[in-house]
């Protein structure tokens, strides 16, 4: 069964779209280069708003650990996920202050890529065409990874039924596939979540 993560929702009536889809997941982006930037405070606002069974993923890129650990705490966001440098230091350093579970994301572009992703020391890992590019990546390099993954880059409605068919993703995460002119649309995100879970009754 693939969950759904919805990714880069910033505004309320984002949140009350998917408290109506009930993703798994939505991810609040706390990158400022990015331009789905969130501030805490208001992230923090909007978690209020959000149904308590959809979990909060807060995107950082090299972030201080003890910042990320903070919104962990405060419940603003229930698990970090890491699209910087970050190494595997880095990453048990998170873990042991806070004890929540990270996601690490990993460029896909080589079979060696796969191997890094594979020796990850988060919790989970997320495999993508680069950051925030909305793009696919070249999806044979993945079909022996050995551990449950996210899978990003360049989602949507209508690719991600293949997607699920060939590579039973543990999760797939989607951004750019549910914007319509930089924004979320409820509609493609029902399609997308309508999607996922069509597969999965199959």
């Amino acid at each position: 069964m693939t969950k759904i993560k919805l990714c880069g929702l910033s505004r309320l009536c984002d949140i009350e779209a998917a408290n109506e889809i009930r993703p798994d997941y939505i991810g609040f982006v706390f990158s400022q280069k990015s331009k789905r930037y969130i501030r805490p405070e208001k992230a923090a606002e909007l978690k209020k708003r959000l149904c308590p069974d959809i979990k909060t993923v807060g995107v950082f890129t090299d972030e201080k650990p003890e910042n990320i650990a903070a919104l962990l705490e405060s419940g603003v966001i229930e698990i970090a996920q890491l699209h910087g440098l970050e190494d595997d230091k880095y990453v048990r350093q998170l873990k042991l202050l806070c004890k929540k579970p990270v996601i690490q994301a990993f460029q896909i572009q080589t079979a060696y890529d796969i191997v890094r992703a594979g020796q990850s020391a988060a919790d989970f890992v997320l495999l993508d065409a680069g950051a925030g590019a909305g793009t696919t990546f070249d999806w044979k390099l993945i079909t022996n990874i050995k551990r449950p993954y996210f899978l990003a880059g360049g989602l949507n409605a209508e690719n991600i039924v293949p997607a699920i068919r060939s590579l039973h993703p543990y999760a797939a995460d989607v951004s750019s596939g549910i914007e319509t002119c930089g924004y979320k649309d409820k509609a493609k995100m029902a399609a997308f979540a309508a999607a996922v879970r069509k597969e999965n009754a199959i």
